[in-house]
């Protein structure tokens, strides 16, 4: 979730109900540290809830280097990333790469582990691929090696995010340690949430892209599980507060030209899980509007014109929709 998960997001899905949030990915080289996206990543001071950062890498002494760091400068839980898909993280042999080194993933827990007083956890895959699925390996020397929790996510690396997540290798790999097992993968509803938990036993679900554009589902899940019934569905004046209190934050976190630029993908889910999910087609506004707005929106450059923007397109849409 590089590039998403910043601290004004992180802050927003913690309000909306989420019980944890973790960082963006940094990379464990310190030669990079110097950029204003690293820097960016670092400040973990005014993070909402429990502060946890997460890192990458391949080198053991460099990960331990980066964890250290980052707990003195606020992290409260340190997470290991050996799940990302990404090509440009796994010609590093680091992500999910290193799945296929099991003697890696070894030294570099135990490493991370012995040079911070605070939790560890891992994020994973299920494997490299089909034919070497190793989460269960894994898994037990996460356990051996001292790391708290482990985030299983229900692809291999070579499925990135193709078809649909499957559970049953983290129904295996729960059934086989006994740290706390997070369940990850196409959970974009409270009716998702309860069936995976149900069917893996697994201790938490992780969310990523279930949250974009919508991050309330965070209290729409934890309702469900709590009362068996469905959450209404956030009026849209709520709606429209919601987004444009993050894109303030936004402007104010990263500064007017990067507020801008980052605003505009968060803007963009949000208006496309608006249009798709509401009964507002009928009464005239369709997915190509909602397309049309974003390609408008896209365009802005200042601050000023996207709040005002924004404003005119609850409007317009407050007069289309039907409750």
């Amino acid at each position: 979730m590089a590039g998403i998960t910043d601290q004004p997001f992180r802050q927003l899905c913690c309000q909306m109900g989420a019980g944890l949030a973790v960082s963006e990915m940094l990379s464990s080289n310190p030669k990079v540290w110097n950029t204003e996206k690293s820097k960016l990543r670092m400040l973990h001071g005014d993070d909402a809830g429990i502060r946890s950062v997460q890192i990458a890498g391949s080198c053991p002494e460099e990960l331990a280097f980066a964890a250290k760091i980052n707990a003195d400068n606020g992290a409260q839980i340190i997470d290991i990333n050996m799940g990302c898909p990404a090509k440009k993280v796994n010609k590093k042999l680091a992500g999910s790469a290193l799945l296929r080194d099991p003697v890696q993933v070894e030294r570099i827990v135990q490493s991370v582990v012995k040079a911070v007083d605070i939790p560890v956890t891992l994020k994973i895959r299920t494997g490299w691929c089909e034919d070497t699925r190793n989460g269960i390996e894994i898994a037990k020397i996460a356990q051996d090696s001292g790391i708290a929790s482990l985030a299983v996510h229900g692809r291999t690396r070579n499925d990135f995010y193709k078809g649909n997540a499957e559970y049953d290798t983290i129904k295996a790999i729960k059934a086989s340690i006994s740290i706390p097992v997070v369940a990850n993968g196409d959970i974009t509803s409270p009716e998702k949430a309860l069936q995976v938990l149900n069917h893996t036993g697994a201790d938490a679900v992780m969310i990523g892209r279930g949250a974009q554009g919508r991050p309330w589902i965070f209290r729409e899940i934890n309702h469900f599980l709590a009362t068996g019934d469905k959450m209404l569905a956030p009026a849209l004046s709520e709606v429209r507060s919601i987004v444009l209190a993050h894109v303030v934050a936004l402007h104010q976190f990263y500064g007017d030209f990067k507020g801008v630029m980052i605003a505009r993908k968060h803007v963009s889910w949000y208006i496309q899980n608006l249009v798709e999910t509401c009964e507002g087609f009928s009464a005239g506004f369709t997915i190509d509007q909602g397309k049309a707005f974003r390609a408008i929106f896209n365009a802005l450059t200042s601050t000023d014109e996207q709040l005002v923007t924004l404003g005119e397109f609850f409007d317009d849409f407050a007069t289309r929709y039907i409750n």
